[in-house]
């Protein structure tokens, strides 16, 4: 039996998936289609470092590179350290026996474990999987239902403060260095201090002919010099004061930046109790929220907490996340995620929300200037043209550089906090330096890897999307920056071994691509961006969210350069308050709209690669089942007394099974046409089952690790769709 592998992950898109898997394997099974589950959850990946569960991430990552691969992925956390240590806490009161994380390990076993949770830190599932480049994308049936249905878009003025503050200098853009491998070799990367001690930051760097390898530094004077001023700017000017990094995917070097915007701002306190909260190992790098939680358990620790409250009050105003609960931008790392912060903040008038609850201009701070222009650029076309128009506005797919971990900056074992002053070099096998930094103590330095062939790869995918498409591809590459310009030159050489008569495609620093692609939204067309990883990541929550309103509706296919698919399902960036609203009044917000469509591009895939016919048959039914399903406004509400996430998936298998009873495939038709009849004969109460168990607390056993029976038993509340599907 042909097979698909369906990932348990994290939160609301785990919480959805005890309720829609059911539904996937009932239809699925009809057409002779496996569907196989493994948990890549963070809960579950701690538990496999471990050795307390399968290591299910590393048997994907060998399955992804055959040709057999299908794998639906969901979102899943890209765990911060406030996270990690949550799902520790978590797993050791369920009883699994793993140790604390330590954030300064002192013995063997202690830095044994830190490295072990190291590889579940951040974007730790994404590298492995992504054996093919991203090729993202608006369904036709998701942007129509935008234009006829449109979400709100605030109003901006063109007198808007809001602005993008990033350093420009001495950051990770301008200090780059790159260079092509002229063959195979194994790098090393070393510290050469000013005292003359030598030490090894990483070894045994394995490298192809072609790849491109880049190092660059933030210098932490000038960016602590930097925040200092957008402070003072940010007060000057009457607007908000906000932060915008990536503690997650960027899991070293973001967490450490955040450290000192959290210091920059609070200076005065850091300066006279600092010493204090370092005793206590409460860590600037945590946030605010992880400070005052341990201030407690020190003798002045209401001393320190009011030393904080009077710099909040004395600084310009604090950007919130939270305002009735007083949680602000600097509270926890991974609240302010800029791919999903941002967007919503040029959708929202180029507002936040300010400690007084009202919306407020922002002055939003990106430090490092490799793709801030993006949102400035965005911000400038608002102030000048006004709110987009999702009724008319045009489209930006994506087509992103982003196999083999091409590009994984910041998110891997080649970033360091340089401990001393002196030299870092990366070397080849014969001890020749390619690369080097002159770097202080506490300066962050980073080296990536992208290899050859995803390149190529990615070109093949521009030019073929251009061509279905019949859209302009613009490569996003600036060539005063040094990995772009490696970029640049394979491009103009892998371009001609393709056909590009009457395509449209060019080459645009970021800025310039952004203001090339508002033009044309505004005019209604579409422009594919051809973008590396992380532009890949930013564009496919910026566009889609001034779009469609959400990120999670994007069809997201992964072709794998081996011949297998990955199926990805959107954004999660909501999905903790979807959870947390589950937990409190049992209603689940999250749209598994992209869910659908990820299962059904599986299904295409199969059958493409097997010869199933019904797999086809299942793929083309759900494609029509989830028209109407859009048609007939089926997605979760936004409040109790409306069908959720649950409902959603009933309307979905109610469409479905009508699709399959009208198909050509007799035996489908004959197995469909019966339960398609039973679900009609009792919507009524089936949507009634569904509804009454709302407003009440839910308990799903855990929020990293549910209990399986009871996240079920919740999930599936309608003794009578759950006795149908069993009949089927």
């Amino acid at each position: 039996m042909a097979s698909i592998i369906y990932t348990h992950t994290d939160e609301a898109p785990l919480l959805a998936t005890y309720s829609f898997l059911p539904i996937i394997s009932a239809y699925a099974a009809k057409a002779g289609v496996d569907v196989e589950t493994r948990d890549i959850s963070v809960a579950a990946r701690i538990l496999a470092q471990f050795g307390l569960a399968d290591d299910a991430l590393a048997e994907l990552g060998a399955l992804a590179k055959t040709p057999e691969a299908n794998i639906i992925k969901l979102p899943n956390i890209s765990a911060s350290i406030p996270q990690l240590k949550a799902a520790v806490a978590e797993l050791q009161a369920q009883g699994f026996a793993v140790p604390d994380y330590p954030d300064n390990p002192q013995t063997d076993a202690e830095r044994e474990a830190r490295a072990k949770y190291d590889k579940v830190k951040g974007s730790a599932v994404n590298p492995v999987l992504r054996e093919g480049n991203s090729d993202r994308r608006a369904p036709a049936s998701v942007k129509n239902y935008a234009k006829t249905h449109p979400h709100s878009m605030g109003a901006w003025s063109s007198d808007s403060k809001t602005n993008v503050a990033t350093m420009g200098q001495h950051d990770f853009k301008s200090n780059e260095k790159s260079v092509v491998l002229a063959g195979d070799d194994t790098l090393s990367i070393v510290l050469e201090a000013t005292d003359g001690t030598r030490t090894v930051l990483k070894e045994g760097v394995k490298v192809l002919e072609g790849e491109v390898v880049d190092a660059s530094v933030m210098q932490v004077a000038h960016l602590r010099a930097f925040l200092v001023n957008a402070i003072a700017k940010a007060k000057a000017e009457g607007v908000l004061f906000s932060a915008h990094l990536k503690a997650t995917m960027m899991k070293v070097s973001d967490p450490i930046i955040f450290g000192h915007v959290v210091k920059a701002f609070f200076a005065d306190v850091f300066e006279k109790y600092g010493a204090d909260l370092a005793a206590a190992g409460l860590s600037a790098n945590d946030g605010l929220g992880a400070i005052f939680a341990g201030l407690d358990a020190l003798p002045n620790g209401a001393e320190i907490k009011a030393a904080f409250d009077e710099a909040i009050e004395a600084g310009p105003r604090l950007a919130m996340v939270d305002s009735d609960k007083g949680i602000t931008n600097l509270h926890v790392p991974s609240d302010v995620i800029i791919d999903a912060s941002m967007p919503a903040m040029i959708r929202t008038s180029g507002h936040m929300w300010g400690p007084d609850g009202a919306e407020a201009d922002t002055l939003a701070v990106i430090p490092d200037s490799s793709y801030a222009g993006v949102y400035q650029a965005v911000i400038d076309d608002c102030r000048k043209h006004g709110a987009f128009d999702p009724t008319t506005m045009g489209s930006v797919p994506n087509v992103g550089l982003m196999a083999q971990a091409a590009e994984e900056y910041g998110s891997h074992d080649k970033t360091f906090e340089i401990p001393a002053d002196g030299t870092v070099r990366v070397l080849d096998s014969a001890g020749d330096t390619l690369l080097e930094h002159d770097v202080e103590a506490g300066d962050i330095w980073r080296a990536c890897q992208t290899k050859d062939a995803p390149i190529r790869d990615w070109v093949k995918l521009a030019v073929t999307r251009a061509r279905a498409s019949g859209s302009p591809a613009i490569f996003w590459l600036d060539e005063s920056r040094a990995h772009d310009a490696n970029l640049i030159a394979k491009v103009n050489a892998y371009l001609p071994d393709h056909d590009t008569t009457g395509l449209e495609i060019q080459i645009l620093s970021p800025e310039l691509a952004t203001a090339f692609s508002l033009e044309r939204i505004r005019r209604g067309e579409d422009t594919i961006s051809v973008t590396g990883n992380v532009l890949r990541d930013y564009n496919t929550d910026l566009f889609p969210i001034l779009e469609l309103g959400t990120s999670a509706k994007m069809l997201s296919v992964v072709p794998l350069m081996n011949g297998g698919g990955l199926f990805e399902t959107g954004a999660g960036g909501s999905a903790p308050k979807h959870v947390q609203q589950l937990v409190k009044e049992n209603y689940l917000r999250w749209d598994s709209l992209g869910e659908f469509f990820a299962l059904a591009a599986s299904f295409e895939h199969l059958a493409t690669t097997t010869g199933n016919k019904a797999a086809q048959e299942l793929a083309d039914t759900l494609d029509r089942a989830t028209g109407t399903f859009l048609n007939e406004n089926r997605s979760p509400g936004r409040r109790l007394g409306t069908i959720d996430n649950r409902g959603s998936h009933f309307y979905l298998a109610l469409y479905w099974a009508q699709e399959l009873a009208k198909s050509d495939d007799a035996d489908l038709a004959a197995a469909f046409g019966a339960l398609a009849g039973s679900l009609a004969a009792n919507e009524q109460k089936i949507v009634d089952e569904l509804l009454a168990v709302q407003g009440s607390p839910a308990d799903i056993g855990g929020y990293y690790r549910p209990d399986d029976t009871k996240a079920s038993a919740v999930m599936r509340p309608s003794a009578t769709l759950n006795e149908a599907l069993a009949a089927l």
